[in-house]
């Protein structure tokens, strides 16, 4: 009881040869068609759900670089001694938090107390001459002022004194050529006299009194002579003095000379005062490097002073680490570089807590790592293999992000960089 029958495949679209179907089995197929129909439209459903989850999923995996070769980096600060001296006592210990300025060493002070007193008195003592040197400018400059006025009207006084010895002279001289004079007339005259009185021609009293006149004539030309004598003498003094004022005045002409010598030891004093000073300040520097502080805030780390220990300047003492000044510095492979940019945003994930951190590309570094080894390769030479190098990469915190002080420098962490997005 079978009938055969053309039917056309509604799925493919065209024409086949029709099969044989016996009774009661067009009901049974129908169905199946109907289920195949659905399967496939829910197959074409998950398949274009995949390729819509695989294009975020791809989309959001080529959105950010990632790389566990990273660790939190800080700033380690050395404390050292900037003298030499004996640890008298420490003030902290170790992993403890300091503020910036915070005394943690004391070395011994005793002999530095010394030589800041020693340096306060010597100071002290050159500031003084100093002082004293400077008064002096002052008053030589009056006193070289008057010598020198002084000296000039000396040399003035004693040319005028010349002048009235050399006038007294001439005037001695006139005298003398007069009595000399007067004394011819009087000895010519007591010679004519004395014929006459011996004639008897005059008397005897005419004769005496041309005798006496005679010898006063006489007696005045010797007191002429001693007159003349004693003029030409005054000359030679009034010479002398004037001589000698010259000489004075030439001494107080060199006024400026002294003045500048006065003020150069002045300034000399002056400048050994402030040397003085300088020594002064560098054992008062020296007495303050006694007590050694902490240079910033942060936690003391690799103490290796203690009590009693002898230090020397520029000795590493401990370590101050300040938390407040922490990044990451991320090895990410040159590959990953492409798409970085400073400024990109960035999420850190840190393994000693679980938590993350939010920051941003701050720098990338101008070489890669191994250049920076302590032997670098060197790929002129032998066989070169090539290697994916990695480029150290600068992550800032954003602020508020490590106010806890839960990153330490060390610490390992995960950074992705949202190269997109």
């Amino acid at each position: 009881m079978a009938e055969t029958t053309q039917s056309p495949d509604v799925e493919l679209g065209h024409s086949q040869p029709a099969k044989p179907v016996h009774a009661g089995e067009e009901d049974f197929r129908r169905p199946s068609r109907a289920s195949s129909k659905g399967f496939r439209i829910g197959v074409a459903i998950v398949i274009l759900v995949l390729l819509v989850v695989g294009f975020f999923v791809y989309r959001y995996i080529t959105s950010y670089e990632d790389t566990d070769d990273a660790q939190v980096d800080g700033h380690i600060n050395s404390v050292s001694a900037r003298i030499s001296g004996h640890v008298s006592s420490l003030d902290v210990q170790d992993y403890q938090y300091v503020a910036s300025g915070t005394v943690v060493v004391h070395i011994d002070p005793a002999d530095y107390q010394v030589a800041y007193d020693r340096a306060r008195a010597d100071f002290e003592d050159a500031q003084a001459a100093a002082e004293a040197a400077g008064v002096t400018v002052p008053i030589t400059s009056v006193s070289t002022t008057t010598q020198v006025s002084s000296t000039q009207a000396d040399v003035n006084s004693a040319r005028a004194g010349i002048q009235a010895a050399r006038q007294q002279f001439e005037a001695a001289k006139a005298q003398l050529q007069e009595a000399e004079a007067n004394n011819t007339k009087a000895q010519s005259d007591l010679v004519r006299y004395k014929q006459l009185v011996e004639k008897q021609e005059i008397s005897q009293q005419q004769y005496d009194q041309a005798l006496a006149a005679a010898q006063a004539d006489a007696a005045a030309v010797q007191a002429a002579h001693a007159s003349a004598a004693a003029a030409q003498q005054q000359v030679t003094q009034a010479e002398g003095k004037l001589v000698q004022a010259q000489e004075s005045y030439r001494y107080a002409s060199t006024a400026p000379r002294q003045m500048q010598v006065t003020r150069a030891r002045a300034a000399e004093a002056l400048a050994e005062a402030q040397l003085k000073k300088a020594a002064l300040d560098q054992a008062a520097l020296n007495l303050d490097y006694t007590k050694v502080r902490a240079p910033i805030d942060g936690i003391i780390s690799n103490r290796t002073v203690e009590v009693g220990q002898n230090v020397s300047p520029g000795q590493q003492l401990m370590d101050v680490i300040n938390l407040d000044d922490i990044w990451v510095t991320a090895n990410f492979k040159e590959t990953q570089l492409h798409d970085m940019r400073i400024g990109q945003p960035v999420t850190i994930h840190v393994d000693a807590n679980g938590r993350s951190y939010t920051g941003k590309v701050n720098s990338i570094a101008g070489a890669s790592g191994a250049r920076f080894s302590l032997l670098p390769p060197e790929n002129a030479t032998g066989n070169y293999v090539k290697v994916v190098q990695r480029i150290p990469v600068k992550i800032v915190l954003d602020p508020g992000q490590n106010k806890d002080h839960a990153l330490r420098p060390g610490m390992s962490v995960e950074p992705k960089v949202w190269v997109r997005q």
